[in-house]
């Protein structure tokens, strides 16, 4: 996008009210909702134009602490990082995981730690993953206002129980199980529902079931609306899921980028007199 496109962009989101919670929920079977995860201000300057929702992922695990899963994310971890997106962010909606060990316990747990997500960040919703164990949980957030947002299907916290990152729902008892997970929670009261690797038809009856809408992935196109990892869709990782589309190849980029500046550091020609303090730029 060009500095003018970029400067545009921005005095648009500028003047756009941020996407509430209800908002969000009444895109169901609408115009496709966007969303991808963010984890700093600056990326969330750079998505918020181009987003209905944000997601503050605990895939931050892997993308910003090289973790080998999620489960060691930390409560303070993600309100660090969500406070962060809430501050370069006016448009989207900003959704926050719950990290896994902050919310399975009780529901009286769960709210102690969705309350302190939403006052120290700012923001607008929480994610937690499971199903029907956790729609009662679900329904005490919601009725003590607290939005939340589902997540089923492949639900990496439990990544340990699953063995691995396979899709979900190939064998009829599972394709069961996750369609009553995904019934459960809509009826607890999620805003919406994450649906992920999940097989396709299993996806695309979900959505036309629940009464709020879905975000696919690697899940189906009929959902209501699609979320990536930004990391994944900016192509920052040689290895990702088969359900990622590598919109660029930043991390060959940034390495060129690299490559360039170490040649001109070696070589004496970085810095320039352009970039010293007094001294006469060349004629």
């Amino acid at each position: 996008m060009s500095t003018t496109a970029t400067l545009a962009a921005a005095a648009a989101t500028a003047s756009t009210p941020r996407m509430s919670v209800p908002a969000f929920r009444a895109r169901k079977r609408q115009q496709p909702l966007v969303m991808l995860t963010a984890y700093t201000a600056r990326m969330a300057e750079l998505l918020d134009a181009h987003c209905d929702a944000l997601l503050v992922g605990d895939s931050l695990a892997q993308t910003i602490y090289g973790l080998p899963s999620t489960v060691p994310v930390t409560l303070d971890m993600m309100i660090a990082h969500g406070a962060a997106v809430v501050r370069g962010s006016r448009r989207a909606l900003i959704v926050v995981d719950m990290p896994f060990g902050s919310y399975e316990e009780s529901p009286e747990q769960a709210f102690r730690s969705a309350a302190r997500v939403m006052k120290e960040t700012g923001a607008g919703a929480v994610k937690l993953e499971g199903g029907q164990s956790m729609a009662p949980t679900v329904a005490y957030l919601s009725a003590r206002g607290i939005p939340v947002m589902g997540h089923v299907g492949l639900t990496p916290q439990a990544v340990n129980i699953l063995g691995g990152y396979g899709a979900r729902g190939k064998g009829e008892a599972e394709y069961a199980r996750i369609a009553a997970d995904a019934a459960a929670v809509a009826e607890a009261g999620a805003f919406s529902l994450v649906i992920e690797g999940v097989v396709e038809p299993l996806a695309a009856s979900i959505t036309e079931a629940v009464a709020c809408p879905t975000i696919g992935i690697g899940a189906s196109p009929r959902c209501d609306g699609q979320v990536l990892v930004v990391d994944d869709m900016l192509g920052m990782f040689d290895r990702t899921a088969r359900f990622v589309k590598r919109y660029d190849d930043l991390a060959a980029r940034i390495q060129q980028a690299a490559q360039g500046y170490a040649a001109e550091v070696k070589d004496r020609t970085f810095p320039d007199p352009a970039h010293l303090y007094g001294v006469p730029a060349a004629a």
